[in-house]
């Protein structure tokens, strides 16, 4: 059986490691996986069993600094043990192919690490296929042309360096890598759309068999889900809701229930605990691994605009409010996505201003009276990602998928 190697850093939210399990998922039948996993790990999150996990010391980002997850830990010796950890376990592993979860596009904070180990892929006897797994949206933080330039330039080099293929995990008749990064024609390698990777509606569970939190009842409709993501930046949205609870429950009987996200501090956490105290249409809980079963008994949903969450929104259908992220580095990338669809009537928009508890209600009324537009998006981008590697290699054929570069 072939072996895939896959590396994720997630640094901020959960979007990498979400994806990177429904692509093993397709990928456990035919292959044998082996992921590593740099960021903070998170309780009932599970990883499909056949595949082995390799946690390296955790690290996670605030502002532009790497911060070791470990208290009393220096960077310097985390970076030391993670570079060594990572080399051990290719050496031991000997995979066929190494997939790069986004790096070199992003997370070129990780190259001390990344540089040395594609090396010694590069070099090793027995051949090694390198790929880079790529969401949709990438180096969309605003940058001057000079430095835009540059750092395409680095990409492009490590591309042509290293990689057979990159792998992009979007439908191309809805967004296109040259709409971000202008160097593709110059990328010698395979640039392949495999469609969005969303969760399917299979994989979730029924709410009967969750005992925690307790399942959406339908004797109470509408029924309302807000979440944010892995919860980092989710406070003022959640905070929002949970406000706006009161002015809701004046005109119609509804329940919502809130998921914050495993990542949000605790302090953050705590005060929308104390806000929800009093208010017996509000469940909050800090996570669930069944927000997709939520979602699909769902009248309305009110979410951050993240990746995962997203294609959560077009699997569901469910009727949606879509808050690109307040978090600088993060809020081009869901706001281009989220004003898209929003574009096709798939979703509405909100703004910071719109998290007003009187604009907030006009919203949440005004949404649940609408019914999304149907949308064509491919979210087969998992069972296509395992399709095309199933052709690199195990079949070596020409992979039906390829774009012309």
């Amino acid at each position: 059986m072939k072996k895939i190697m896959i590396y994720c850093q997630h640094l901020a939210g959960m979007g990498h490691l979400v994806r990177c399990r429904e692509i093993m998922r397709s990928l456990a039948a035919d292959f044998e996986v082996c992921f590593v996993s740099g960021g903070q790990s998170v309780p009932e999150f599970h990883l499909p069993a056949k595949v082995e996990v390799v946690y390296l010391p955790a690290l996670w980002q605030k502002g532009d600094q790497l911060v070791p997850l470990e208290p009393g830990c220096s960077l310097d010796a985390v970076k030391t043990k993670r570079q060594q950890l990572l080399l051990e376990t290719f050496e031991r592993f000997q995979p066929d192919c190494l997939v790069t979860e986004c790096f070199p596009f992003s997370k070129m904070s990780m190259k001390y690490e990344l540089s040395p180990l594609l090396k010694r892929a590069k070099a090793s006897a027995k051949p090694v296929r390198i790929v880079c797994s790529l969401r949709d949206l990438i180096m969309t933080q605003p940058l001057s042309s000079g430095a835009r330039e540059r750092r395409e330039a680095k990409v492009k080099r490590l591309i042509n360096r290293f990689y057979d293929a990159v792998l992009i995990h979007a439908d191309p008749s809805f967004q296109r890598l040259e709409d971000c990064f202008s160097l593709v024609s110059s990328l010698n390698c395979e640039i392949v759309y495999t469609g969005y990777v969303a969760q399917h509606l299979s994989k979730a569970s029924p709410l009967a068999s969750i005992q925690q939190p307790p399942s959406i009842s339908s004797s109470i409709s509408p029924s309302i889900v807000a979440s944010a993501g892995g919860g980092r930046h989710g406070y003022s949205l959640l905070s929002a809701v949970i406000s706006v609870s009161s002015l809701l429950r004046e005109r119609f009987a509804h329940h919502i229930y809130i998921f914050a996200g495993p990542f949000m501090p605790k302090e953050d956490f705590l005060k929308l605990q104390q806000a929800a105290a009093d208010k017996s249409n509000v469940t909050l809980r800090r996570y669930t691994n069944q927000l997709l079963s939520y979602l699909t008994q769902a009248d309305l949903s009110i979410n951050l605009g993240g990746y995962n969450t997203t294609m959560n929104l077009l699997s569901t259908g469910v009727r949606s409010l879509l808050l690109p992220s307040l978090n600088p580095s993060q809020t081009d990338e869901q706001r281009i996505r989220a004003e898209k669809l929003a574009s096709l009537g798939v979703v509405n928009l909100l703004s910071a201003e719109d998290l007003a508890p009187e604009r907030l209600m006009g919203a949440i009324a005004s949404t649940l009276t609408q019914r999304p537009a149907p949308h064509r998006i491919d979210l087969q981008g998992a069972s296509n990602t395992a399709s095309y590697l199933r052709n690199l290699l195990i079949k070596k054929a020409q992979p039906v998928l390829v774009e012309a570069s």
